[in-house]
């Protein structure tokens, strides 16, 4: 045996032979790069939950708890992992989730995201405190869906709306669970700020992760660029997370959602944990379906898991409504679990945040390409050749432990 044969038989491979990614196999392999990639910091505001981070963790064992029971021979020689969500043809049932802040993971940031997402063929949904404007994303990628905080400015929010539709944003979802900020003890520890402040810790952090500081100083400096793009006050200029939190209207109610709708021409979800009751109140208000979402544990701690939701939720808005959920989705495997439970789409968060630190938007689509052959194997495996027939008969399939 040569041994350029032996060092590929025992996995270490050559240079170039399959890319720069070649050993990340799986998601949880980007995270372990983002943590080599990331200062501290920024790597604690991008794991971080809640007070004791109960919700966090709950979020990834609910998926754990879930078990197949396959159907044998069925013909699953092709398979059609391709799905429709609000009215629009999409490659996988998998979207990229709201997050805020991108630009300080990798000064690409929502562009890289975006692009990465529409090479893919999966949505992406920009977040009202994102660090790139919606005109910026849209002429760079195309036009993302948009997240909204509803603010204590109702002429800023209202702002916000105009801009989504100008750019041609095919759905909003609005945020109804951050009435009260969450209490992010990593972040308060951190003491972290947008734009970063050049600190003792920072300074001294900057000779650890020289690559990340580079690239961050060779960028024009980062801030709330798509809020303040509809701020007349100065507020959104920069500050700590909990500052920009406290702008977030506490006075939220079922009445702004009426308003909303009527301000709002195409698909509107609301976004955040919902029981039947006020799946079945948001429906009878005109609202297309919801995002199911505990911010992925980052603001009510011992939260219900999202993925434990979808089934009654799904029950109570019947199937005509789009359903999505984020929060602890690993791996495609996670998005069968989601779509057999009755979601249209499972949605990504930290995954694309941690490839956006290893790589770039080159890993996003590395990462989007594992859901992707996960995703498909799984159909493949459960005797599903469809989305669609997974979603018809997933509830045969799914057991839970």
């Amino acid at each position: 045996m040569r041994i350029t044969e032996a060092i590929d038989f025992v996995g270490i491979g050559r240079p170039g032979d399959r890319g720069p990614f070649r050993r990340i196999l799986t998601v949880e392999d980007m995270r372990s790069a983002a943590r080599r990639a990331l200062p501290r910091s920024v790597f604690d505001y991008v794991e971080g939950g809640t007070d004791r981070e109960l919700a966090l963790a709950g979020n990834e064992a609910a998926f754990h708890q879930a078990r197949w029971l396959p159907r044998q021979l069925r013909d699953v020689g092709t398979v059609d992992a391709s799905t429709t969500l609000a009215g629009e043809d999409w490659v996988l049932p998998v979207g990229l989730a709201p997050t805020g802040y991108t630009r300080m993971i990798d000064p690409a940031g929502e562009i890289a995201v975006a692009r990465a997402a529409r090479k893919a063929g999966v949505p992406y949904v920009l977040s009202t405190v994102g660090s790139t404007t919606i005109e910026d994303v849209s002429a760079a990628a195309t036009a993302p869906w948009s997240q909204l905080y509803a603010m204590r400015d109702r002429d800023l929010t209202e702002d916000l709306i105009r801009r989504a539709a100008d750019a041609g944003s095919p759905v909003l979802e609005l945020a109804v669970d951050t009435a009260v900020s969450g209490n992010r003890l990593r972040d308060r520890r951190n003491g972290l700020t947008i734009p970063p402040r050049m600190t003792l810790s920072t300074i001294a952090d900057i000779g650890r992760k020289p690559r990340y500081w580079t690239r961050m100083l060779r960028h024009e400096a980062m801030d709330f660029a798509q809020v303040r793009a509809s701020d007349r006050t100065g507020v959104f200029a920069g500050g700590s997370i909990a500052d920009i939190g406290a702008q977030f209207d506490p006075s939220l109610t079922w009445d702004d959602v009426t308003r909303i709708r009527s301000l709002w021409p195409r698909t509107l979800l609301l976004k955040g944990a919902f029981s039947p009751e006020d799946a079945r109140r948001a429906r009878g208000l005109g609202v297309d379906g919801l995002h199911l979402s505990d911010h992925g544990g980052r603001q009510l701690d011992q939260h219900v898991a999202p993925l434990q939701l979808v089934a009654p939720v799904r029950a109570a808005l019947g199937d005509d409504a789009l359903l999505v959920v984020d929060s602890g989705v690993r791996s495609g495997g996670d998005v069968a679990i989601a779509v057999a439970a009755g979601a249209d789409a499972a949605f990504l968060g930290r995954p694309y945040l941690w490839a956006l630190a290893a790589g770039g938007e080159s890993a996003i689509a590395h990462l989007l390409g594992i859901v992707a052959a996960e995703y498909r194997r799984t159909l493949g495996l459960l005797g599903a050749s469809s989305t669609a027939e997974l979603r018809r008969t997933g509830a045969e399939l799914l057991r839970w432990a």
